[in-house]
């Protein structure tokens, strides 16, 4: 490996795993992702079985670390047998963003493998249109298509959101003449 790829990799999250009590830790107030009970089982076989394979993504909020991504991977070890097999510690990288680029950051790491609570989502789009992102902006860091950016506005309760792709506002709905009988 060359120093300058060396120097890159250096810097890298994944670079500076560290073992934290579980107890250190806390969920962040906006994730909109949900794990069903079956996959919920299925992650603590995993970690059981496999061991920690991914740390959790934290940023140092104060007294406690708070998750960006890893939630489901931090109540699972909460489990008396993930546990027991270290200790309580859990394996975390920490990040260091703004609260609106970890947000981004939860929704990616959340939309590439889950599903996803409309209320919440719709919540998180209305609080980044609030704080001044533009609905294109939104669209491509959280890789969603214009409309539905437009959806989740409107349901939480900003009607007038338009994405640029989107063209112009939309046009007045044809009303048929009323006097043909």
């Amino acid at each position: 490996m060359s120093s300058n790829t060396k120097k890159k990799t250096n810097q890298q999250p994944i670079n500076n795993v560290e073992w934290v009590s579980v107890d250190d830790v806390q969920p962040n107030d906006y994730n909109p992702n949900h794990q069903a009970p079956p996959e919920s089982k299925l992650l603590k076989i995993s970690i059981l079985k496999d061991g920690w394979t991914q740390p959790i993504v934290c940023f140092d909020d104060g007294e406690k670390l708070s998750i960006v991504d890893g939630e489901h991977r931090w109540r699972t070890a909460k489990d008396p047998e993930i546990a027991k097999a270290t200790g309580g510690m859990i394996p975390i990288v920490r990040i260091k963003k703004s609260k609106e680029e970890r947000m981004y950051s939860t929704i990616r790491h959340n939309r590439a493998r889950g599903e996803h609570d409309i209320t919440q989502m719709a919540n998180i789009v209305k609080m980044l249109i609030e704080s001044k992102r533009s609905p294109n902006e939104i669209c491509e860091l959280l890789q969603m298509e214009d409309e539905e950016v437009e959806r989740l506005a409107e349901y939480a309760g900003l009607p007038d959101v338009v994405c640029e792709n989107h063209g112009d506002k939309f046009g007045n709905a044809w009303v048929p003449d009323k006097s043909i009988e």
